[in-house]
């Protein structure tokens, strides 16, 4: 990964409190080191060229749960990231980690729901990022109000998603999302294949959004 020193040893350190508070709290299935580099730090950098293709602005982090991928793109694109997080202790943690990685001045946490964000910050971001959170399109629906015209919406997905993302391409007009790229990429193991879809939000939903709480992963749009 082309990282500088300085941004190894913070993206280090945010690993090892992941690892450290897992003990106490449940915040990942990964507990290991080694498993822990490759399918949280390393997954969360394959996006970065996709962050960086954005245009200028703030980049949300939707689902973040430990901090992945928010905190390692914070740390390599110095971009202001908002880290969304729905659970209460999860999102305390996250406040933990950015002030003890002294990142805080431009890592912020939203203990809430996206939906509640986007009520709050509509269209104010640049970038969505959203990992083993729901199906495209319902990070479709939830990443369009938040988006500026022009913003990405960056999917980390596994590579079996023919279904997903023919549904995805149906919604396109009604959610304001074009499909732009899609890259698959193989982690350094070897074994461990991923994909990256891009969306870009583009123009004005046919319907209103947000809906209330929780229906773009209950009840998502099928047309």
């Amino acid at each position: 990964m082309d990282i500088t020193v300085a941004e190894q040893q913070l993206l280090e350190q945010h690993l090892s409190m992941v690892i450290e508070a897992n003990k106490r709290t449940n915040i990942t299935r990964i507990d290991t080191w080694e498993q822990g580099w490759l399918l949280h730090v390393e997954d969360s950098l394959i996006g970065r060229d996709e962050v960086m293709s954005a245009p200028d602005g703030p980049l949300a982090d939707i689902g973040s749960g430990a901090g992945f991928p928010g905190i390692p793109l914070a740390i390599t694109t110095n971009r202001e990231v908002t880290l969304v997080e729905s659970v209460g202790k999860k999102a305390a943690l996250l406040s933990e980690f950015s002030a003890a990685l002294g990142i805080a001045d431009r890592v912020s946490v939203y203990s809430g729901r996206v939906e509640g964000l986007a009520t709050e910050k509509p269209g104010q971001y640049a970038v969505i990022t959203a990992r083993a959170l729901s199906s495209l399109p319902s990070l479709m629906e939830l990443a369009s109000p938040l988006l500026m015209q022009g913003g990405l919406l960056v999917c980390y997905k596994s590579v079996d998603i023919e279904e997903e993302l023919a549904h995805a391409l149906v919604l396109q007009d009604k959610l304001a999302m074009r499909y732009a790229t899609q890259r698959n990429v193989v982690l350094s193991d070897g074994n461990t294949p991923r994909s990256i879809i891009v969306f870009v939000k583009d123009g004005i939903p046919t319907v209103k959004l947000p809906r209330h709480e929780g229906q773009a992963q209950r009840k998502p749009y099928k047309k």
